[in-house]
């Protein structure tokens, strides 16, 4: 049953996922995008907001639960629980 388990919870594994590149993130499992422009993007997932700062922002893939943000990416701040983390 354990394997089974591991299994379900790979399948259905909703908590988010930030992988930062140059220049690039991507995100998956997110809720709701809530604001944009060039130089701010405002992200809502489970626990609380993302907000990515930078220039020429952009939204360059979009679905249902995945982004992938392009543009010159300067703070990345993670908010859950009323506590804020900042990722740069």
């Amino acid at each position: 049953m354990k394997i089974l388990n591991r299994v379900i919870d790979y399948i259905d594994d909703k908590e988010i996922k930030i992988t930062l590149y140059i220049n690039k993130m991507h995100i998956l499992n997110y809720l709701e995008i809530i604001d944009f422009d060039d130089k701010k993007i405002t992200i809502k997932y489970n626990k609380g907001l993302i907000i990515i700062k930078g220039n020429n922002l952009m939204i360059s893939k979009l679905l249902n639960d995945e982004a992938l943000i392009t543009g010159f990416i300067k703070t990345v701040e993670i908010g859950e629980n009323n506590e804020w983390k900042n990722l740069s």
